[in-house]
């Protein structure tokens, strides 16, 4: 029996189920996992370019592949979204700076003076201004992620120092401690990216801005230093810098940033130079002695609790 003047309202719709967080911080942790092993990669095949390729040539080709390896699948979202595009252009164009233009031609360019073993240790360096970051953000380190941090910067130096907890750093190593910083900062601004803004059309958005920005040092690297002859040797490694160390890892970083944090993010990327020498043995047949050992344990356990809640 109803009742007068009572106006049946339809049900709400059911909430979209959410992944279980702790499945989310598993999936999070992971792709920081593979971004890391793809761009301790990317450290040997800049080093092999060094001698061949001009940095800002290396750089430039490097976001013109990326682009054409997401265009297929980004062209079309990214065309729907122009309007959103052109709303957050100023941020879109600050990530860029950072992530694609500076923080690569930094690489590059310390790829000249510096082994890439070297490269992988000091860009560890990299998640403790990511911390940093966090901190001045208002996210909440706690202890135990803080001394995690500590112990993994401590294992860094002591590897990089052979040793010694004051390294002696070359150009190339100080070269990499800017992009370090660039890197950081690209990655303190991916939490404040637009919720709107999808995640493969803001990364296209950012190759586009990116390879705009390296074209005029482009053409004035062409005209004083010459082109560079495209052999196996620079055809290859730019074609692993420009589609898995670009497309693939930037694309898995930042879907690891939205899931899990910058600073937890971070602490994976502590792995860089534990992953930088086991390709140096595999691809190179550098040895890893006692110290370097006692070093990544070092790492690995900083890693594990800088990763904790």
């Amino acid at each position: 029996m109803g009742f007068r003047g009572v106006r049946e309202t339809p049900h709400a719709p059911a909430p979209r189920p959410q992944p279980p967080r702790k499945t989310a911080a598993g999936t999070g942790l992971l792709l920081a996992l593979l971004a890391t092993v793809v761009w301790s990669g990317s450290f040997v095949a800049t080093r092999g370019m060094a001698d061949t390729v001009p940095p800002v040539q290396a750089v430039f080709w490097r976001w013109v592949i990326a682009l054409l390896a997401v265009a297929p699948l980004a062209l079309r979202p990214a065309w729907r979204q122009r309007a959103l595009i052109r709303r957050h252009l100023g941020y879109v164009v600050l990530a860029s700076f950072f992530g694609v233009a500076l923080y690569n031609t930094l690489v590059h360019q310390a790829g000249l003076t510096t082994s890439a073993a070297n490269m992988g240790m000091i860009m560890a360096a990299a998640p403790v201004l990511m911390a940093v970051f966090a901190r001045l953000g208002g996210e909440r380190l706690g202890a135990v992620r803080t001394f995690g941090l500590a112990l993994a910067v401590l294992g860094v130096l002591l590897l990089v120092g052979d040793g010694s907890p004051l390294p002696d750093f070359a150009a190339g190593d100080l070269w990499m401690f800017g992009a370090a910083l660039s890197f950081a900062s690209y990655s303190a601004l991916l939490k404040r990216k637009p919720a709107e803004l999808g995640g493969l059309v803001f990364l296209f958005a950012t190759f586009v801005c990116g390879a705009l920005m390296l074209a005029p040092a482009y053409a004035v690297s062409v005209a004083v230093q010459g082109g560079f002859a495209v052999t196996p040797g620079t055809a290859g490694p730019l074609l692993y810098v420009g589609v898995f160390s670009s497309a693939v890892a930037f694309f898995a970083w930042n879907r690891a940033i939205s899931l899990i944090g910058a600073a937890r993010a971070g602490a994976v990327y502590y792995l860089q130079p534990v992953c930088s020498a086991l390709l140096a043995l595999l691809l190179l047949g550098e040895r890893t002695g006692p110290a370097q050992l006692l070093c990544m344990a070092l790492i690995l356990g900083g890693v594990a609790l800088g990763s904790r809640r």
